[in-house]
């Protein structure tokens, strides 16, 4: 799937823009806090309408505007062209349209245009929650596997009606409490089944591009502990009942998932460096790039590169600069302040590139 063009209508710091984009390297050079990551987040959000960084829509719409608009026109591998819509005033809800026809459920639209972004952020995927590494596990097979949103649409369903039932004054209807925990259990299982052979299958892949980064000067592993490793899950929800009833809310599932990162047997999140940290999450969207080019409908994913270099040494820089340029790579997107890396990566690669400045929510397009 390659973006030809994109507009951009008051979203964030930007007032107008359209882009006509390279369909294979596409840079975007500016100082910090002037609007590079807005572009991205931009294309992000004809992906998963959404933003990346902005969990409520209204504050995406430029200040003091009461409207935004994104407008994306498509190539897919076939040649024929795909249109998508967004747009949404203040106090309203937004309205998504594929070839000017909208959706019905948004959900509809994602997997229709895979997407891997990489950007500093991704350091809580290391340093945050288990919600963070959840998040990345879901956007990924979501956007191959619409089953898989589904049932986990009804998971959440049913796990917020047994927390409802748990924070109740007087004790809950027994039955009641059971329709729902049967509920969560059947479809946990779904979900910790699609989230097994995922991470199975996308380990080995990671590793290859760890190794390849670092140059085989480190050993990294992922672990995927679920609750539904210890069996029955409707047994290990119910278990503990009386001990969710004590705190409110619902303490097994697979709503308390995580992936464990290990670097040379040990946890990631104590031992790693920064670099290494940052080695790590590279390689793990790297290799999520690789495995949705391969299962999201045999679709070429966009890829985002938002200032990735910082706190790498030369040799991991080097490394990245030499695996993106790669022909496997389909269109890609990359911010930075530096540069001496975009040039270094448009050195390595025969491909055609296009180079915008971006400076104060302004996007021009330099002579190449």
């Amino acid at each position: 799937m390659i973006l030809q063009r994109l507009s951009i209508i008051n979203y964030k710091n930007i007032k107008t823009a359209t882009l006509n984009l390279s369909p294979k390297i596409n840079c975007l050079i500016g100082s910090n806090g002037v609007g590079k990551t807005n572009v991205l987040d931009a294309v992000y959000y004809m992906s998963f309408c959404r933003s990346a960084q902005n969990p409520i829509d209204s504050q995406v719409i430029r200040h003091d505007q009461d409207f935004f608009v994104l407008e994306g026109l498509y190539q897919k591998g076939d040649g024929t062209e795909e249109s998508v819509y967004c747009g949404m005033k203040r106090g309203t809800k937004k309205h998504f349209k594929r070839n000017k026809k909208e959706y019905k459920r948004l959900s509809e639209h994602i997997g229709l245009i895979p997407l891997v972004v990489v950007s500093p952020s991704d350091s809580l995927l290391i340093e945050g929650g288990s919600e963070e590494r959840r998040r990345l596990v879901d956007m990924v097979i979501s956007q191959y596997d619409r089953s898989y949103i589904e049932a986990l649409n009804r998971y959440n369903k049913a796990l917020q009606q047994r927390n409802s039932l748990l924070k109740m004054d007087e004790e809950p209807d027994p039955d009641i409490m059971s329709i729902w925990e049967e509920q969560m259990a059947a479809e946990g299982e779904v979900i910790y089944s699609k989230r097994n052979a995922f991470v199975n299958d996308l380990v080995p892949i990671f590793q290859r591009y760890y190794q390849n980064i670092s140059s085989n000067r480190e050993l990294v592993g992922i672990n995927y502990v679920s609750h539904c490793q210890r069996g029955s899950l409707l047994d290990v929800i119910r278990k503990d009942r009386f001990k969710d009833r004590a705190v409110g809310y619902s303490l097994h599932g697979v709503h308390r998932d995580d992936l464990e990162f290990t670097l040379g047997g040990h946890q990631m999140k104590r031992e790693g460096s920064q670099g290494q940290n940052k080695t790590f999450v590279i390689a793990l969207k790297l290799a999520q790039f690789d495995f949705l080019k391969r299962t999201a409908a045999q679709t070429t994913p966009l890829l985002l590169l938002d200032d990735i270099f910082d706190k790498l040494d030369a040799l991991r820089v080097e490394q990245i600069v030499r695996l993106v340029s790669g022909d496997e790579f389909g269109q890609i997107f990359i911010t930075d302040t530096n540069r001496d890396h975009l040039d270094q990566i448009l050195a390595n690669s025969s491909h055609d590139y296009k180079i915008f400045n971006v400076e104060d929510g302004e996007i021009a397009e330099k002579d190449v």
